[in-house]
């Protein structure tokens, strides 16, 4: 009796959360991937034209159709949709290029690698000025060159 209460108060909770009918509730409860299960309550909740389980499931499988979404480097979970196009094109060559790619998916890379990177773009790569939010900062390490060539 007991888990046949738990399973109503989790279907109730269902639809109250997403606003879902009753079987559409039942079939998400029941979906076998737990992260696809996830992904399809976010899908209910933050799209308005996705009212149903069928219709959350038809556009989790369009966007894992989608080629941009298909992983490209198993190392560092970049898609083909975040591919640098000024390096060999995923999240293993942070630093090696301008950085403005790396940059803007910097937040998934850390997330995917379970790192976080100290790259900055703005920074003087040896002694850090200019980095870290103060586009200020002076960098002095090449005055000595400066000073020989007057």
């Amino acid at each position: 009796m007991p888990k046949d209460h738990a399973r109503k108060k989790a279907l109730t909770t269902l639809k109250d959360a997403y606003g879902v009918k009753h079987a559409d509730a039942i079939a998400l409860l029941d979906h076998p991937d737990a992260d696809e299960q996830e992904t399809l309550e976010r899908y209910l909740l933050e799209y308005t034209d996705i009212n149903t389980y069928r219709e959350a499931v038809d556009y989790l499988r369009k966007e894992q159709a989608d080629p941009r979404n298909q992983i490209m480097c198993d190392k560092c979970d970049w898609t083909y949709g975040m591919i640098c196009p000024e390096c060999p094109g995923c999240g293993c060559y942070n630093g090696q290029c301008s950085g403005w790619r790396h940059t803007e998916f910097q937040a998934e890379m850390d997330a995917a690698t379970g790192e976080s990177s100290d790259y900055d773009p703005n920074a003087c790569e040896e002694c850090g000025a200019g980095g870290g939010g103060d586009p200020y900062g002076e960098c002095c390490c090449y005055e000595d060159d400066e000073d020989q060539a007057a």
